[in-house]
């Protein structure tokens, strides 16, 4: 065994099916009484208003303004209402535009945050905050965006489609391929990393099949769990930077985009880790990961190309030298001509040797 470093986050996690009125429990459980409640348009009317049923004069109320990326503009919009209503913990019902607006307040006022997952983002896990200002994402690591609880629901998911389903779980997907390559790598994560790609790579397709199949649910939220929380304890590298850079700068949809990109960056990386590959081909019951990713998505009807997802060809020269701004770490050396290779071959949706 080599020598390792290792910090394990400190949230607390309640998974089960029928969970949500424990939310009640876990705010007293912190000692707070006025809970500003966020969502999205799509919960509104269904999980939102069974949370704010369940906590009844403790939630003091409920925005519904989260969007994509997580623009600044629309955090400064509800910290105005949040101030407004002298709420002392947050509570975030959605999926990871949601959570990602509940972290953006937390840390702007260190509040406590309870959060409810609804799709498999993972984001929930991780002290990771990533927002969106002039056309520009940038990502944040702070323990004061991780939330302290974490209330898994198999049932909030049902109501997922299954297109969703599959792009949401491949995007957690996303997050333990690059933790099992990542500088900061180490057994404990690697292990939980190996898991939660086999979980979801074992019931993405049975969602599919039959998006009411409770254990393809549960194996699914599991997963998206266990590969968030792999993200939460490493770095990130190539893979997320060009997601935030086509997300943040070019407005893609960001599980969509993850879905995309991900073989491809697998494949760039593969010769530089083949230990970490051989660990997800492993867990995907295949040969060679990139191409396992990229079938995954494409057997199940997830796009495959970023022309699909409203990318312009005109761009890729923008976005490959974007994705070369800023130093940062990666097992192979970002080198602008394989970038722009490795995009091109993403736009076009070829199958990653």
């Amino acid at each position: 065994m080599e020598a390792f470093e290792y910090s394990a986050l400190p949230a607390r996690v309640v998974f089960g099916f029928g969970t949500l009125p424990r939310v009640t429990d876990e705010l007293d459980a912190l000692g707070r009484k006025r809970a500003f409640v966020l969502s999205d348009p799509h919960h509104a009317d269904a999980g939102a208003t069974r949370l704010m049923h369940a906590l009844g004069k403790l939630g003091v109320h409920l925005s519904t303004d989260a969007v994509m990326h997580t623009p600044v503009d629309v955090t400064e919009r509800v910290m105005a209402k949040l101030v407004a209503h002298n709420a002392d913990c947050l509570i975030s019902l959605g999926g990871g535009s949601t959570i990602g607006l509940g972290k953006a307040l937390a840390f702007r006022t260190d509040l406590p945050q309870i959060v409810l997952p609804t799709t498999y983002a993972g984001s929930e896990a991780t002290p990771v905050l990533g927002e969106t200002d002039g056309g520009q994402k940038s990502t944040i690591r702070s323990m004061k965006v991780l939330p302290e609880v974490i209330i898994y629901d198999v049932e909030l998911t049902y109501g997922l489609p299954p297109g969703l389903s599959l792009v949401s779980g491949i995007n957690a997907i996303a997050h333990a391929v690059e933790a099992l390559y990542a500088r900061e790598a180490n057994p404990v994560i690697s292990n939980l990393a190996e898991q939660g790609i086999a979980a979801l790579g074992r019931a993405l397709p049975q969602i599919m099949a039959d998006p009411a199949n409770r254990d393809a649910r549960s194996d699914a939220l599991f997963g998206a769990w266990a590969c968030g929380s792999c993200l939460g304890a490493v770095g990130m590298s190539l893979h997320h930077k060009l997601c935030h850079v086509l997300g943040g700068t070019f407005g893609l949809p960001h599980a969509e985009t993850h879905t995309v990109i991900l073989p491809h960056a697998a494949a760039y990386n593969a010769g530089a880790a083949p230990a970490a590959f051989d660990r997800v081909a492993r867990a995907l019951g295949a040969p060679d990961a990139a191409g396992a990713l990229f079938d995954l998505a494409l057997k199940n009807g997830a796009p495959t190309s970023l022309r699909q997802i409203g990318m312009s060809e005109s761009d890729l020269d923008k976005a490959a030298n974007a994705a070369l701004q800023s130093a940062y770490w990666n097992p192979r050396p970002i080198e602008r001509n394989p970038i722009r290779a490795l995009l091109d071959d993403a736009y076009h949706g070829r199958r990653p040797s």
